[in-house]
């Protein structure tokens, strides 16, 4: 099968994607402190959560790099990853304003899910352009 430039810039997308989740969720599996010393947050209790964060995290990253083989043909992948970069937000958003997380604790969105609202929302797209959901592919 030849690649179109399209296929290409997906592909990117989900490696590049992949490796920045392994990479986060390995630092907060191995250092679950350091993000909290970097912003001045207090450190929460159970640090074994924010681990476990950094594990799903990691994973999905693992997710990534196999749907960057076929991004159309493993939109699911896609489409679970872009839903928690939309719901992870709206959780923030609610926790702080309740007064539950600080401001700080946004700075995770930025890169964590802000920045890759677009580009997988672009495979979805094009997922659907080509006919979606494509079982037999």
């Amino acid at each position: 099968m030849i690649k179109t430039v399209h296929d290409k810039w997906m592909e990117t997308v989900l490696k590049v994607a992949a490796v920045y989740n392994i990479i986060w969720g390995a630092w907060v599996v191995l250092f679950p402190s350091h993000f909290f010393t970097l912003t001045g947050m207090e450190q929460p209790v159970h640090l074994t959560i924010w681990q476990g964060m950094g594990m799903v995290i990691g994973v999905y990253g693992l997710g990534y790099w196999w749907a960057s083989y076929a991004p159309v043909r493993h939109w699911p992948i896609v489409a679970v990853g872009f839903l928690g970069k939309i719901f992870g937000p709206i959780g923030f958003v609610m926790n702080y304003f309740q007064g539950i997380l600080p401001a700080a604790f946004g700075y995770t969105l930025i890169t964590n899910d802000l920045i890759w609202w677009i580009p997988f929302f672009l495979i979805l797209k094009a997922t659907h352009e080509q006919g979606w959901p494509l079982r037999d592919q």
